[in-house]
């Protein structure tokens, strides 16, 4: 599967997966706090501040579903919602902010570690990397968790219309290229913005093809 190529029936079933009704349903602060296990589901990881609220809401058509913030760190919990019934998206708790105290950013790590490492439901972690910089220590911490919790993952780039045209295929290649070294990332690489919608309906399409290969048995792939 490569969402960079997706056909139109993908695209299509990617938008007709996003019209249909996503609403907040559960928050959890804690591991014993989790939802029960439920609808498969689709988590999206990065760095405070690199857009990930900002994408759920482009990816669902919806202005306030998911919390923006211009504070770093603000987000401290799982947040789920409820795709249509067909899937879950979860908002993870950014990560890389410096200024959180050593006490919550534990917590929160903890959090994050348990999730990934015992929810049978996860089927993949799109970790948003600021398209602007490309990918830091802490986004490669990061997939080296993913790695070790043997959880398939995807980048995506955020911020594409802040990154000149000219950049974008040399900042797609050099994600890749990084990408080679982490065992459970998917090798192909989707660069948005949540801005002018670019790149939102691959993300659909690669979302909405990951959920007809489970529905119909035959797995995931990478």
């Amino acid at each position: 599967m490569n969402p960079l190529d997706a056909g139109p029936d993908w695209i299509e079933a990617g938008r007709k997966l996003f019209a249909g009704p996503c609403d907040f349903f559960y928050a959890a602060a804690r591991s014993d706090g989790l939802p029960p296990v439920g609808a498969p589901e689709i988590a999206f990881a990065g760095r405070s501040n690199v857009g990930k609220s900002s994408l759920v809401n482009a990816l669902t058509g919806r202005n306030a579903l998911a919390r923006t913030s211009n504070t770093p760190g603000r987000t401290q919990e799982l947040i789920f919602f409820d795709l249509a019934g067909r899937a879950t998206l979860v908002d993870m708790p950014g990560y890389g902010y410096a200024a959180v105290s050593k006490e919550k950013s534990a917590s929160w790590g903890k959090l994050v570690r348990d999730y990934l490492r015992g929810r049978p439901s996860l089927m993949r972690v799109f970790v948003l990397v600021d398209g602007r910089h490309g990918l830091k220590d802490s986004d490669h911490e990061t997939m080296k968790l993913l790695d070790a919790s043997a959880v398939s993952y995807a980048v995506v780039l955020t911020k594409r219309d802040e990154v000149k045209l000219a950049d974008q295929a040399a900042r797609v290649e050099a994600t890749l290229e990084a990408l080679r070294k982490h065992a459970a990332a998917y090798p192909e690489v989707i660069f948005t913005s949540s801005r002018d919608g670019e790149g939102v309906p691959d993300l659909r399409a690669h979302i909405a093809r990951l959920l007809a290969e489970r529905e119909g048995g035959g797995g995931t792939t990478g």
